[in-house]
């Protein structure tokens, strides 16, 4: 290669310098990634016209007041105050662009009464075995069509052995394989005798989870609520307890799509009209999969945005008195006590498990007491109900009025539903839920200025990974706007993930991030400037629930829906957008296809180099890797970041490489990329000759055939006297050599020259009749 030098200094007056690759092909970019929607920029747009608009008629009290300065300032301080309104200005753009929030959809009623067919199984909880909703709904499942058969669920099917032992001999003794499983277990509100953390329906309703999937069950789950979730502006929940199954829900739709159903949220009452629109629902709704059934019909949810300007401010709130921030000492409770601290908060108090012995704690303690805060770090787990009690009477006992409660608590463990106990399970909802409803029962509602439950948009559209996580912030989403109808002033924002690593004592959530994953996933960081101000805008709103998070939809939702539709965003503008998105075509490896086309022409001794090339370039592709031998070849994908939605779409990019129908659980059951292309090898060019391992193979595959079909006698009785035949034939000396036409053949004949009593004792002996 040759050239010249340039000098740049001479075209460039300013900037400084940054290395390029040496190689132009290396594809690596260099751009930064717009993290604003479209949506955000008409408020924007709105505001500045109105400002030029009040300039251009000269209205200079207009002018100063929107600067927020005095009419006869001198330029030196309007000049600044100028820019600080344009910077104000694009936050507040960017800000509204994270905004949204739930709604629900009416659905049009179906005409024709709902049929459903084979056998379902209804899982019902002890407790509500006579329950109306159960009852009224199961007997209508059954004139739809179906053929109910009842498990009745106690305490100790919580364990997860003991209900899989259960399934597995339920199912052994019905004719067909289920057609669908339909669960009440959530109508059980009691706290669980050995996890008080949970009720009793979340931890069975765990357990079936993990149960169905460990007993090869793969009828769609359906999980049943009531009353659990507002539906429409004047509602509210009247059980938010039923919230924690749709976060647990919408993470076993993600974890185990092939398996779903989906939520179903019952009315009050039941009757025939809403048992009706029930079984509508497990019939299918297309692709619908969180649904709510009321008296005026049968409502779908749905994701929109809500910029700001829809919702006028109502305050200018600014903290007063005394302010608690739960999990105060933690990553995001230090940003938050800086924030309280800098807008006037006359008393802090930081509470968290290990108070002043948290990481850090000193630190911010001190930092915050110099700018004239008064602070107390406070050993409190709010978990614990008696310690917050103490705490709440303590500061009453000196005067202290608490004003404000921001509920910041709580951690986050990354581990998968088949994987998760109910131990921890109940340590991963804990603090967030009976923090929340030790608060909520405890503090003086006709004092308090906002309780800020601190969400996650896990608890809104779930994650993978992070069952627990999800089923603790759908609740405080529903607890707020519970506790709205009872008077008590409560906020809670599903936020996306705050850039509040390293700060003092970090833990919980930060703990289990993985920030390139995040990236790749279309989910960039909040900078603490901008969360604040999105805080402070719900505060000023008052606002009952929001979402607030960034989002690049373009890679998002592809890779969130690519096991399957994920109907919950189909009304926001930039999904519709988004022109029948290809999830394999949206990364580095777009040639996949063209890959694809000539693996029927490998040769044989370039087959297992050719097919584990293609395992690590597709799978590099998913985790954003530059070169595929970045990516070991013996080692677990896993452990270098797949996870069930990076999974699904090494999946689906295999599957289009190859040509391949692959099931789900492909990475799991080949969890390295040896194990895939050697899959892969048999799937497309069948086994090695003389590869003895494929037999086994074999019968696994027709083993799981005989289990799954129900035959007639004479069919049965000609399959038995065949498998007979060839272990007869694989006994011999010589390995039962035989011809497969001289078997069938043979077998042909064994049935046909079968006296009557022979057969007789077959159909008695193996057929039970």
């Amino acid at each position: 290669m040759a050239g010249v030098a340039v000098d740049w200094s001479r075209l460039v007056s300013a900037g400084r310098v940054v290395e390029l690759p040496t190689y132009a092909f290396q594809h690596q970019r260099y751009w930064l990634d717009s993290t604003s929607a479209n949506t955000g920029d008409r408020p924007a747009a709105d505001q500045d016209a109105a400002f030029w608009e009040t300039v251009r008629h000269t209205d200079l009290d207009g002018f100063a007041a929107e600067l927020d300065i005095a009419p006869d300032a001198p330029l030196g301080t309007v000049l600044p105050a100028l820019a600080d309104w344009r910077q104000r200005m694009r936050t507040t753009a960017a800000v509204d662009a994270w905004r949204y929030r739930i709604t629900w959809k009416r659905l049009p009623g179906a005409p024709g009464a709902p049929a459903l067919t084979g056998t379902w199984l209804a899982v019902v909880p002890e407790r509500h075995l006579d329950d109306p909703s159960v009852t009224t709904s199961l007997d209508a499942v059954a004139k739809a069509g179906a053929e109910v058969v009842h498990v009745l669920v106690g305490d100790s099917d919580a364990d997860v052995d003991r209900l899989t032992e259960r399934l597995r001999g339920l199912v052994a003794g019905l004719r067909q394989s289920p057609a669908g499983i339909v669960s009440f277990l959530a109508l059980d509100e009691e706290r669980h005798p050995d996890h008080p953390a949970m009720p009793s329906g979340l931890a069975t309703g765990l357990s079936l989870v993990r149960a169905l999937g460990r007993a090869g069950i793969g009828a769609p789950l359906w999980m049943v609520t009531r009353q659990a979730l507002a539906v429409g502006e004047d509602t509210h929940p009247h059980a938010p307890l039923g919230s924690l199954t749709w976060g647990l829900g919408q993470v076993t739709a993600l974890e185990h799509a092939d398996r779903w159903g989906g939520l179903i949220d019952l009315p009050d009452t039941a009757d025939a009209r809403s048992a009706r629109m029930l079984c509508a629902a497990l019939a299918g709704h297309g692709v619908e999969d969180q649904l709510a059934l009321r008296p005026s019909g049968t409502f779908v949810r749905r994701l929109a945005h809500t910029p700001g300007e829809q919702r006028p401010a109502r305050r200018s709130w600014r903290p007063r008195g005394t302010v608690i921030v739960t999990g105060g000492t933690g990553a995001l409770g230090a940003v938050l006590a800086r924030w309280l601290a800098a807008e006037g908060a006359e008393h802090l108090v930081l509470t968290g498990r290990r108070g002043a012995d948290a990481p850090g704690a000193g630190r911010l303690r001190d930092e915050l007491a110099a700018t004239g805060t008064r602070v107390t770090v406070a050993t409190c787990d709010v978990a614990d109900r008696k310690a917050v009690a103490a705490l709440l009477d303590a500061l009453a006992a000196d005067g202290e009025t608490v004003r404000a409660v921001l509920h910041a608590a709580g951690v986050a463990d990354l581990t998968s539903l088949a994987d998760t106990g109910p131990e921890a399970f109940a340590a991963g909802v804990v603090a967030k839920v009976d923090g929340a409803l030790h608060l909520t029962e405890l503090l003086d509602h006709t004092e308090l200025d906002a309780f800020v439950l601190f969400s996650s948009i896990a608890g809104v559209w779930g994650s993978g990974d992070h069952g627990a996580y999800a089923a603790a912030n759908a609740f405080l989403n529903a607890l707020a706007e519970h506790n709205r109808a009872r008077g008590i002033p409560t906020t809670s924002i599903a936020w996306g993930v705050w850039n509040a690593f390293g700060a003092e004592g970090a833990g919980g959530i930060s703990e289990a991030v993985d920030l390139d994953q995040l990236h790749r996933r279309g989910l960039p960081l909040i900078e603490p400037e901008l969360g604040l101000t999105a805080l402070q805008r719900a505060l000023d709103r008052d606002e009952t629930t929001v979402t607030v998070a960034p989002v690049a939809w373009e890679r998002f939702y592809p890779l969130f829906s690519v096991a399957r539709p994920r109907p919950l965003f189909e009304d926001l503008p930039q999904i519709r957008a988004l022109s029948a998105p290809t999830p394999a075509a949206t990364g580095p490896a777009a040639d996949s296809g063209q890959r694809g086309s000539g693996l029927a022409d490998l040769p044989p001794a370039d087959r297992d180099s050719g097919l584990l090339a293609l395992v690590r370039g597709e799978a590099a592709a998913v985790l954003g890797y530059e070169r595929p031998d970045q990516l070991d070849a013996d080692r677990a994908l896993r452990d270098v970041g797949f996870d069930s939605l990076t999974a699904m779409e090494l999946r689906t990019r295999l599957a289009t490489a190859t040509g391949l129908t692959l099931p789900a659980a492909l990475v799991f059951d080949h969890p390295t990329p040896l194990a895939l292309a050697a899959y892969l090898k048999t799937e497309l060019y069948g086994p090695d000759a003389g590869d003895d391992s494929s037999v086994l193979a074999d019968l696994d595959a027709l083993s799981q055939r005989l289990a799954g079909i129900d035959p007639d006698t004479n069919t049965r009785l000609e399959i038995t006297l065949r498998l007979r035949s060839l272990l007869a034939r694989w006994s011999e000396p010589d390995g039962g050599r035989t011809t497969p036409e001289a078997a069938s053949a043979a077998s042909a004949t064994a049935l046909e020259s079968a006296d009557v009593d022979e057969v007789l004792a077959f159909i008695d002996t193996e057929l039970g009749i």
